[in-house]
């Protein structure tokens, strides 16, 4: 009798098994609707040897492992977010009243309080500059603090979304993506997952489709002229562009290369990168740092963004590469950082 229920039981376990399997397989096989399955793998994550132009916090490679995921096509769009906040009625960062004794936190102590007139909700805006910047070190050049600009109203206080539904939504803070990736049960990828998802099995190409930048114009809403004075528009737009305007990437995946960054899960740390090349050992789906550490903006706690934007030039950082990363702070939003989600099976099968 102990053997008979020995084997009812394994029996058991190998249909429960199964059961499981089927269910993960109509899943795969099913995604949610603008979304694609990346199946999980191995890449060497950072700069690739022959880019000439990669900064010191993208080195060295390292070996990493993802499984595998569900990712947005797209950058979420105006439209989605719009039903985001029609549904919940969630007010973003941008729209809410500053709160000074926050603020103050991220700046150097003994910082004056702005004047009550700057000091109202809005968002960082990009200027175009009249004469070449000589220091493109320093942001304050072109970006500037517009009270009342929203993801509502992205191009200035007048602006609104019409004709512009299919465009990424921008204006976004780190807070306000994660509370659309609640909302629609999804989350944030990592930077290891946006990566791998980016190179879509180019693991030795500095651009998502090769080494060729002549075709920078043809695959990516970037900048293209003198950065920040003038925009010769070569492939189309002068700012942000709707989606699917350019070539996917080879899994399917529009604008992983320019138009607006989008947020990642992973901390901001300047030693990261080396901190895991030296353990010598592949890394199984990491999640960042533990903490941020960016010496040039200690007081700020910044998560990484990834793709680089519509403000990218060669002569500039030329983000559209797929190893660039940057750090940003998560309260902050400005007219060219979005984002996507992504989602695994557990997520689903809960859901």
């Amino acid at each position: 009798f102990a053997f008979l229920n020995c084997k009812k039981e394994n029996t058991r376990k190998i249909n429960n098994k199964n059961i499981q399997a089927s269910i993960i397989d109509s899943i795969i096989n099913k995604p949610p609707k603008g979304m694609i399955w990346v199946a999980g793998g191995s890449f060497q994550q950072g700069a690739v040897a022959q880019d000439k132009i990669a900064m010191m916090h993208e080195k060295p490679q390292h070996a990493v492992s993802v499984d595998g995921f569900f990712i947005d096509i797209t950058e979420v769009t105006n439209a989605q977010f719009s039903k985001f906040v029609d549904e919940t009625g969630y007010i973003t960062v941008a729209e809410r009243e500053i709160d000074w004794k926050e603020m103050k936190k991220q700046l150097p102590e003994g910082t004056q309080k702005p004047h009550d007139t700057i000091l109202q909700p809005g968002s960082l805006m990009f200027k175009k500059t009249k004469t070449s910047v000589p220091n493109l070190y320093d942001f304050s050049q072109w970006w500037q603090w517009s009270i009342g600009v929203n993801w509502k109203h992205p191009s200035g206080v007048n602006s609104s979304l019409e004709g512009k539904e299919n465009y990424p939504v921008t204006h976004i803070s780190f807070e306000d993506a994660q509370a659309y990736c609640k909302w629609a049960g999804r989350r944030l990828p990592t930077e290891a997952e946006w990566e791998y998802a980016a190179r879509a099995n180019k693991s030795s190409t500095t651009y998502f489709w090769g080494d060729d930048v002549t075709l920078l114009s043809q695959k990516a809403n970037t900048w293209e002229g003198e950065f920040p004075v003038f925009n010769t528009l070569k492939d189309g737009f002068e700012r942000s562009a709707p989606v699917k305007s350019y070539p996917p990437n080879e899994f399917g995946l529009y604008d992983m290369a320019g138009n607006v960054w989008e947020w990642t899960t992973d901390w901001y740390n300047v030693n990261y990168y080396k901190e895991l090349a030296a353990t010598n050992t592949p890394i199984i789906n990491p999640k960042g740092a533990d903490k941020a550490y960016n010496p040039n903006n200690p007081y700020v706690q910044e998560k990484i963004i990834k793709g680089g934007s519509f403000l990218c030039s060669y002569t500039y950082c030329a983000s559209y590469r797929v190893s660039s990363r940057m750090g940003s702070s998560t309260d902050s939003s400005s007219e060219h950082i979005g984002f996507r989600t992504v989602a695994t099976v557990d997520m689903l099968i809960k859901k």
